[in-house]
C-alpha cells in the first residue's frame, strides 16, 4: 500500500521591508521613478512565489484492493481474501452410524485444533484457486486452440493466483501447480499434456477430459471436468457427472471402498449414448481409480475402485479422497500408448549411485524444484534445462523418477471424466473442490 503523502508544510509569510527610494546619481528623476519600479517588481514576485507555494497538494488516492478476479485470472486469491477465510467446501453430514460425529464433542474438539485450522487452510486456498481458473477456462476453451495454448493458459493462471511463478529454485514447492494440466482427447482417458513441439488443436467434434491440480504448502486438490462442444455427447458427460456425484455421497469414514465401486458402476452404467445412430452403453474404465492424497504426494496408498469388488479397505478419519470416475463408450478397458509427458520422483526411490552426469544433475533440479510432485517436460523446459531426455529415462531406468504414459482405450470410442477431492474430516465429509460449476 503507498503510503499517503503529506500535505506541503505552509510557508511563514514573507514580509518586504520597505526601501527609501535613492536618488539618482546624475539627480535624474526619471532614473530614481524607474528604480522604484524595479523595487515593486521584485517584492511583488517573492509574495507571488509564495502564495503559489501555500496551495496544497491534493493526497495520492489509496488504490483499491481488487475485489473481484480478472479475465484471464491474475489476481491473488490471498489478496480477494486477506483475512485467510477461504471459502468452505460442501459440508456433508455423516450418515447412519457415523451421524453421531456431527455432535460428538471430541470430534469437534479435534476439528478446531489450530494445526487442522492450518490444514483446511491451506486446502481451501487450494480449492478456490483451482474453482477460479477451472470457471475461466471453462468459458474461454474453445475450437481451434492448441492444446499448449490451453495448458499454459490454465497453468499460468494457478502461478499468478497462488503468487508463486515457480521459477526461483524451490518456489514451486511452497505453492502452484500439484500437477500437470492433462488434455487427454476421445479415447485417451488420462496422463496426456503436451510436450514441446505439440502441434495438436482442439477440434468441434472432440471430447477433451481437463485434469488440473493445485498445490498450496503441499495440500494439493485434484479435480477434472469434461469439454464437449457437441450436445450427442451430453449424456456420456452426465453420466460420468453423476457417478462421481454418487461415489462422493457413498465416502465416509469405516465405509469400504469396494462398495463404492458398486454404487459407481451402477450410475455409470445405466446411460447409453447415440453416436452416428448407434445406440451405445456407457462402462466404467474398470482399471481406473479414485485414490487418496498424501502430503506432497498425488497418490496415497489406498484406491476407491469405479466398478464392483471385494476390496474391504476402509476409508478413515483424517482420510483425504480423490473421488474420480472415467465412463467409455469403448471397452471400458485403458492400456498405456503414447508419448510420456507426465512424470514423478518416488518417494519410496532407493538410493542409486548415478553414473551419468547428466541424470545426477537432473535429479538435483526435479529435487529442488518438484519433490515428488508431478511434472512434465515442459516444466523443465521453462527452468532453462535442455538436452535432458537421455538422464530423464535414465532416472526412470533407475527407478528413481516414475513415468506415466497416456492410458488410452480403443480407437473411436470416447471418454469422460469427472473428479472432487475429500476430506474426510472427524465431524462432516468437506468436498472441498466443490463449486457453482460441478
Amino acid at each position: 500500500m503507498a503510503a499517503q503523502a503529506a500535505p506541503a508544510e505552509e510557508l511563514s509569510k514573507l514580509s518586504v521591508e520597505e526601501t527609501k527610494p535613492v536618488p539618482a546619481a546624475n539627480g535624474n528623476d526619471s532614473d530614481a521613478e524607474s528604480g522604484d519600479e524595479e523595487a515593486e517588481e521584485g517584492a511583488a514576485a517573492p509574495a507571488a512565489g509564495a502564495a503559489k507555494k501555500k496551495k496544497k497538494r491534493k493526497p495520492k488516492k489509496k488504490k483499491k484492493a481488487p475485489t473481484s478476479q480478472s479475465e484471464p485470472p491474475r489476481v491473488l486469491v490471498s489478496q480477494l481474501f486477506p483475512n485467510k477465510q477461504y471459502p468452505k467446501g460442501e459440508e456433508v453430514e455423516y450418515a447412519n452410524d457415523n451421524l453421531k460425529r456431527v455432535t460428538n464433542e471430541e470430534k469437534r474438539h479435534l476439528d478446531n485444533l489450530a494445526s487442522n485450522q492450518e490444514f483446511l487452510t491451506d486446502y481451501r486456498h487450494a480449492a478456490e484457486v483451482h474453482r477460479q481458473v477451472r470457471q475461466w477456462a471453462q468459458k474461454s476453451i474453445k475450437p481451434g486452440q492448441s492444446l499448449t495454448e490451453i495448458a499454459e493458459n490454465i497453468e499460468d493462471s494457478v502461478r499468478a493466483l497462488t503468487g508463486h511463478s515457480g521459477l526461483e529454485e524451490g518456489d514451486a514447492l511452497i505453492a502452484g501447480m500439484g500437477f500437470p494440466t492433462g488434455l487427454s482427447i476421445n479415447h485417451c482417458a488420462a496422463h496426456y499434456t503436451p510436450n514441446a513441439g505439440n502441434k495438436m488443436v482442439l477440434q468441434e467434434d472432440d471430447v477433451m477430459k481437463v485434469d488440473f491440480g493445485v498445490h498450496v504448502n503441499g495440500r494439493i486438490v485434484d479435480s477434472a471436468f469434461t469439454v464437449a462442444f457437441n450436445p450427442r455427447y451430453d449424456p456420456l458427460l452426465e453420466a460420468v457427472k453423476a457417478a462421481t456425484n454418487a461415489g462422493i455421497k457413498e465416502a465416509g469414514i469405516d465405509v469400504r471402498v469396494g462398495d463404492i465401486g458398486a454404487v459407481i458402476q451402477e450410475v455409470m452404467e445405466s446411460y447409453e449414448v447415440e453416436i452416428n445412430g448407434q445406440m451405445l452403453p456407457v462402462k466404467s474404465i474398470r482399471n481406473l481409480n479414485g485414490h487418496t492424497i498424501n502430503h506432497y504426494s498425488i497418490h496415497g496408498t489406498k484406491s476407491v475402485p469405479i466398478v464392483k469388488s471385494n476390496d474391504q479397505t476402509k476409508m478413515e478419519e483424517g482420510d483425504v479422497f480423490a473421488i474420480e470416475t472415467f465412463g467409455s463408450t469403448g471397452n471400458g478397458y485403458v492400456h498405456e500408448e503414447g508419448e510420456v509427458s507426465h512424470y514423478a520422483k518416488r518417494g519410496d526411490a532407493a538410493k542409486v549411485d548415478l553414473r551419468l552426469s547428466s541424470a545426477k544433475s537432473l535429479l538435483n533440479v526435479i529435487t529442488k524444484n518438484f519433490g515428488t510432485l508431478p511434472f512434465c517436460r515442459r516444466y523443465i523446459d521453462r527452468l532453462g534445462q535442455d538436452k535432458y531426455l537421455l538422464g530423464l529415462n535414465n532416472l526412470v531406468s533407475q527407478g528413481i523418477v516414475e513415468a506415466y504414459p497416456p492410458l488410452v482405450d480403443k480407437k473411436g470410442s470416447y471418454t469422460a471424466q469427472y473428479e472432487h477431492t475429500i476430506l474426510l474430516r472427524p465431524t462432516v465429509k468437506e468436498v472441498i473442490s466443490r463449486g457453482d460449476d460441478f
